[in-house]
């Protein structure tokens, strides 16, 4: 009896080791964009934004050698979102845009290329930088829900390093900052190119 127990216990061992073997997570450091489309609405607001640029920290935990769960944030500078009210009456809002997201991600293994596809919940929070830029407008900070989907390309460099680049698109809330009148009552999909390095640890 004792040496059955002994053998059981041998083999979970075993399995758990090659099960921590295999299991594989990475961390990736990326430099960003964000386009936000031009977006009209039967509220007689017209949005329409500059191109912004900025980073993002991600972390993967690999479920199996095909599949993975992934965190995310990221954070843009200086991007300007310009709203026309009317016809008439124009703001225009400096914001520092940051995403906070979560991921399903689906791997494929070609030699050292590894494309794949993502998609998750998350939130964006549209944060107004009071300087200059922005007018009189007393604008808040918003956060708003959506959805991430996307997919990208890794190329692996060694086993520990590889490149990635992704087009990523967040659909959520056009921005109202906190204003009805500003409201257009409409989701749009932002796009956010990203190229980073990814560590394998």
């Amino acid at each position: 009896m004792k040496k059955i127990a002994f053998f059981i216990i041998l083999l979970a061992l075993g399995a758990a080791a090659g099960r921590a073997q295999e299991s594989r997570q990475d961390i990736s450091v990326s430099a960003t964009g964000i386009v936000e489309p031009f977006m009209a609405s039967s509220t007689d607001v017209q949005v329409s934004a500059n191109r912004g640029f900025g980073a993002m920290l991600s972390y993967r935990f690999m479920m199996t050698p095909s599949s993975a769960l992934e965190a995310n944030y990221g954070i843009t500078y200086d991007n300007k979102i310009h709203y026309l009210v009317s016809n008439t009456n124009s703001y225009l809002v400096n914001t520092r845009t940051q995403e906070i997201s979560f991921a399903y991600v689906r791997s494929f293994t070609y030699k050292k290329y590894n494309p794949f596809v993502e998609g998750g919940p998350g939130v964006l929070i549209f944060l107004p930088i009071r300087d200059q830029t922005t007018q009189s407008l007393d604008v808040k900070q918003e956060t708003d829900p959506g959805i991430l989907y996307g997919g990208g390309i890794a190329y692996e460099l060694s086993p520990s390093f590889d490149l990635r680049a992704e087009f990523r698109s967040f659909v959520t809330k056009v921005p109202s900052m906190g204003y009805s009148q500003l409201d257009t009552k409409r989701w749009y999909n932002i796009f956010y190119p990203a190229v980073g390095v990814a560590y394998h640890f």
